[in-house]
Protein backbone atom coordinates (compact mmCIF):
# COMPACT_ATOMS: atom_id res chain seq x y z
CA UNK A 1 0.00 0.00 0.00
CA UNK A 2 1.08 3.60 -0.61
CA UNK A 3 1.67 6.13 2.17
CA UNK A 4 -1.60 7.87 1.27
CA UNK A 5 -3.49 4.57 1.43
CA UNK A 6 -1.89 3.59 4.74
CA UNK A 7 -2.75 7.00 6.21
CA UNK A 8 -6.33 6.72 4.94
CA UNK A 9 -6.59 3.33 6.67
CA UNK A 10 -5.65 4.89 10.02
CA UNK A 11 -8.20 7.69 9.50
CA UNK A 12 -10.84 5.05 8.75
CA UNK A 13 -9.94 3.11 11.90
CA UNK A 14 -10.04 6.26 14.04
CA UNK A 15 -12.45 8.92 12.68
CA UNK A 16 -11.34 11.40 15.36
CA UNK A 17 -8.18 11.98 13.33
CA UNK A 18 -10.19 14.09 10.88
CA UNK A 19 -10.97 16.67 13.55
CA UNK A 20 -7.53 16.44 15.14
CA UNK A 21 -5.59 17.05 11.91
CA UNK A 22 -8.18 19.13 10.08
CA UNK A 23 -8.29 17.18 6.81
CA UNK A 24 -9.45 13.92 5.29
CA UNK A 25 -7.17 11.70 3.20
CA UNK A 26 -9.42 12.01 0.14
CA UNK A 27 -8.50 15.72 0.03
CA UNK A 28 -4.85 14.97 -0.81
CA UNK A 29 -3.71 13.91 -4.25
CA UNK A 30 0.03 13.55 -3.68
CA UNK A 31 2.57 12.77 -0.99
CA UNK A 32 3.58 16.44 -1.01
CA UNK A 33 0.03 17.48 -0.12
CA UNK A 34 -0.20 14.75 2.52
CA UNK A 35 3.01 15.80 4.27
CA UNK A 36 1.92 19.44 4.20
CA UNK A 37 -1.53 18.59 5.62
CA UNK A 38 -0.08 16.56 8.50
CA UNK A 39 2.48 19.24 9.33
CA UNK A 40 -0.12 22.03 9.27
CA UNK A 41 -2.47 19.88 11.34
CA UNK A 42 -0.10 20.26 14.30
CA UNK A 43 -1.14 23.90 14.65
CA UNK A 44 -4.18 24.71 16.83
CA UNK A 45 -5.24 27.89 15.02
CA UNK A 46 -7.42 27.09 12.00
CA UNK A 47 -6.39 30.11 9.94
CA UNK A 48 -2.68 29.49 10.55
CA UNK A 49 -3.20 25.79 9.85
CA UNK A 50 -4.73 26.51 6.44
CA UNK A 51 -2.07 29.03 5.43
CA UNK A 52 0.82 26.79 6.49
CA UNK A 53 -0.75 23.90 4.61
CA UNK A 54 -0.97 25.99 1.43
CA UNK A 55 2.57 27.35 1.81
CA UNK A 56 4.20 23.99 2.48
CA UNK A 57 2.20 22.14 -0.16
CA UNK A 58 3.11 24.67 -2.85
CA UNK A 59 6.75 24.65 -1.83
CA UNK A 60 7.02 20.86 -1.69
CA UNK A 61 5.35 20.51 -5.09
CA UNK A 62 7.92 22.92 -6.54
CA UNK A 63 10.85 21.16 -4.83
CA UNK A 64 10.90 17.39 -5.52
CA UNK A 65 14.23 17.13 -3.71
CA UNK A 66 12.67 18.24 -0.42
CA UNK A 67 9.96 15.58 -0.75
CA UNK A 68 12.54 12.91 -1.58
CA UNK A 69 14.56 13.82 1.51
CA UNK A 70 11.44 13.83 3.72
CA UNK A 71 10.36 10.40 2.47
CA UNK A 72 13.88 9.06 3.05
CA UNK A 73 13.68 10.36 6.65
CA UNK A 74 10.28 8.71 7.02
CA UNK A 75 11.54 5.36 5.79
CA UNK A 76 14.66 5.52 7.97
CA UNK A 77 12.61 6.35 11.06
CA UNK A 78 10.21 3.48 10.43
CA UNK A 79 13.11 1.06 9.91
CA UNK A 80 15.01 2.09 13.04
CA UNK A 81 11.93 2.21 15.27
CA UNK A 82 10.86 -1.41 14.94
CA UNK A 83 7.54 -0.86 16.68
CA UNK A 84 5.89 1.20 13.96
CA UNK A 85 5.30 1.75 10.24
CA UNK A 86 5.54 4.76 7.92
CA UNK A 87 1.96 6.00 8.37
CA UNK A 88 2.26 5.87 12.17
CA UNK A 89 5.58 7.73 11.96
CA UNK A 90 4.02 10.43 9.79
CA UNK A 91 1.08 11.03 12.11
CA UNK A 92 2.47 10.35 15.55
CA UNK A 93 6.30 10.61 15.70
CA UNK A 94 7.30 14.08 16.92
CA UNK A 95 10.94 13.52 15.99
CA UNK A 96 10.08 12.90 12.35
CA UNK A 97 7.63 15.79 12.40
CA UNK A 98 10.36 18.08 13.73
CA UNK A 99 12.64 17.02 10.89
CA UNK A 100 9.78 17.42 8.42
CA UNK A 101 9.27 20.97 9.65
CA UNK A 102 12.94 21.60 8.84
CA UNK A 103 12.51 20.14 5.34
CA UNK A 104 9.58 22.51 4.80
CA UNK A 105 11.34 25.62 6.09
CA UNK A 106 14.52 24.73 4.20
CA UNK A 107 12.48 24.47 0.98
CA UNK A 108 10.84 27.83 1.71
CA UNK A 109 14.25 29.40 2.33
CA UNK A 110 15.64 27.91 -0.90
CA UNK A 111 12.72 29.39 -2.84
CA UNK A 112 13.50 32.88 -1.53
CA UNK A 113 10.74 32.94 1.11
CA UNK A 114 13.08 33.79 4.01
CA UNK A 115 10.45 35.45 6.18
CA UNK A 116 7.90 32.70 5.59
CA UNK A 117 10.55 30.13 6.50
CA UNK A 118 11.29 31.93 9.76
CA UNK A 119 7.59 32.23 10.62
CA UNK A 120 6.77 28.59 9.92
CA UNK A 121 9.87 27.51 11.87
CA UNK A 122 8.77 29.56 14.88
CA UNK A 123 5.16 28.33 14.81
CA UNK A 124 5.96 24.64 14.37
CA UNK A 125 8.92 24.85 16.73
CA UNK A 126 6.62 25.93 19.54
CA UNK A 127 4.38 22.91 18.91
CA UNK A 128 7.17 20.35 18.60
CA UNK A 129 9.76 21.79 21.01
CA UNK A 130 12.48 21.75 18.36
CA UNK A 131 14.60 24.59 17.00
CA UNK A 132 16.26 23.68 13.70
CA UNK A 133 17.54 26.58 11.61
CA UNK A 134 16.43 26.41 7.97
CA UNK A 135 19.97 27.41 7.00
CA UNK A 136 21.43 24.21 8.49
CA UNK A 137 22.46 21.53 5.99
CA UNK A 138 20.96 18.11 6.80
CA UNK A 139 21.55 15.04 4.66
CA UNK A 140 19.40 12.02 3.88
CA UNK A 141 17.91 9.29 6.07
CA UNK A 142 18.34 11.23 9.32
CA UNK A 143 16.49 10.02 12.42
CA UNK A 144 15.37 12.26 15.27
CA UNK A 145 14.19 9.88 17.98
CA UNK A 146 11.60 11.78 20.08
CA UNK A 147 13.00 15.10 18.83
CA UNK A 148 12.03 17.07 21.94
CA UNK A 149 14.56 19.73 22.88
CA UNK A 150 16.72 19.36 19.77
CA UNK A 151 18.53 22.58 18.79
CA UNK A 152 20.51 22.79 15.53
CA UNK A 153 22.27 26.02 14.64
CA UNK A 154 22.26 27.69 11.26
CA UNK A 155 25.78 26.74 10.10
CA UNK A 156 25.56 23.13 11.31
CA UNK A 157 26.11 20.35 8.76
CA UNK A 158 24.66 16.87 9.28
CA UNK A 159 25.63 14.17 6.81
CA UNK A 160 23.56 11.13 5.78
CA UNK A 161 22.31 8.37 8.11
CA UNK A 162 22.84 10.27 11.37
CA UNK A 163 20.73 9.34 14.43
CA UNK A 164 19.91 12.03 17.00
CA UNK A 165 18.18 11.50 20.34
CA UNK A 166 16.19 14.04 22.36
CA UNK A 167 17.71 17.12 23.93
CA UNK A 168 20.73 17.32 21.60
CA UNK A 169 22.31 20.73 20.98
CA UNK A 170 24.48 21.55 17.98
CA UNK A 171 25.51 25.02 19.02
CA UNK A 172 28.15 27.71 18.84
CA UNK A 173 30.79 28.20 21.50
CA UNK A 174 30.97 31.93 20.70
CA UNK A 175 34.76 31.54 20.43
CA UNK A 176 35.24 29.98 17.01
CA UNK A 177 33.12 32.36 14.94
CA UNK A 178 34.37 31.46 11.47
CA UNK A 179 32.19 30.72 8.44
CA UNK A 180 31.01 27.52 10.15
CA UNK A 181 30.56 28.11 13.86
CA UNK A 182 28.39 25.05 14.50
CA UNK A 183 29.39 21.37 14.33
CA UNK A 184 29.73 19.09 11.33
CA UNK A 185 28.30 15.63 12.04
CA UNK A 186 29.75 12.85 9.88
CA UNK A 187 27.84 10.13 8.06
CA UNK A 188 26.36 7.45 10.31
CA UNK A 189 27.20 9.20 13.58
CA UNK A 190 25.00 8.72 16.65
CA UNK A 191 24.27 11.58 19.08
CA UNK A 192 22.93 10.40 22.43
CA UNK A 193 20.25 12.12 24.46
CA UNK A 194 21.12 15.54 25.93
CA UNK A 195 24.58 15.59 24.40
CA UNK A 196 25.92 19.08 23.73
CA UNK A 197 28.29 19.65 20.81
CA UNK A 198 29.70 23.15 20.51
CA UNK A 199 31.70 25.07 17.94
CA UNK A 200 32.88 24.40 14.41
CA UNK A 201 34.22 20.97 15.30
CA UNK A 202 33.71 17.67 13.47
CA UNK A 203 32.15 14.47 14.76
CA UNK A 204 33.68 11.80 12.55
CA UNK A 205 31.90 9.24 10.41
CA UNK A 206 30.21 6.49 12.48
CA UNK A 207 31.34 8.09 15.75
CA UNK A 208 29.12 7.87 18.84
CA UNK A 209 28.53 10.75 21.26
CA UNK A 210 27.18 9.20 24.44
CA UNK A 211 24.18 10.59 26.29
CA UNK A 212 24.99 13.67 28.34
CA UNK A 213 28.43 14.25 26.81
CA UNK A 214 29.68 17.79 26.36
CA UNK A 215 31.91 17.90 23.30
CA UNK A 216 34.12 20.88 22.41
CA UNK A 217 36.83 19.11 20.38
CA UNK A 218 36.59 17.10 17.18
CA UNK A 219 35.98 13.36 17.49
CA UNK A 220 37.74 10.95 15.09
CA UNK A 221 35.74 8.60 12.88
CA UNK A 222 34.57 5.41 14.55
CA UNK A 223 35.30 6.57 18.11
CA UNK A 224 33.02 6.94 21.13
CA UNK A 225 33.11 10.06 23.25
CA UNK A 226 31.44 10.28 26.65
CA UNK A 227 31.21 12.19 29.90
CA UNK A 228 30.54 15.79 30.88
CA UNK A 229 34.21 16.38 30.11
CA UNK A 230 34.28 14.33 26.95
CA UNK A 231 36.97 11.66 26.70
CA UNK A 232 37.79 9.62 23.59
CA UNK A 233 38.15 5.85 23.85
CA UNK A 234 38.24 2.91 21.48
CA UNK A 235 35.00 1.09 20.90
CA UNK A 236 34.52 -2.09 22.88
CA UNK A 237 33.46 -5.32 21.12
CA UNK A 238 29.69 -5.58 21.11
CA UNK A 239 29.11 -1.92 21.90
CA UNK A 240 26.43 0.00 20.05
CA UNK A 241 27.86 1.27 16.81
CA UNK A 242 24.96 2.89 14.98
CA UNK A 243 22.82 1.61 12.15
CA UNK A 244 25.38 1.46 9.34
Amino acid sequence: MSLIEDTARLFHEEPALIALYGFTPDEVQSEAELLAAVLAGLLPDLQARQRVRELVSETFLDDPGAIAHALDDLKATAERDLSTDAAHVLLFAPGFQGLLSYRATRALLSSGRDTAAAAVKAMLGRQLSVDIAPEAQIGRRVWLDHGLGVVIGRTAIIKDDVSIWHGVTLGSNFVSMEDRRHPLIGKGAVLGGHSIILGGIEIGENAVVAAGAIVTKSVPAGKTVYGPQATIRDRKPGSFGGFI
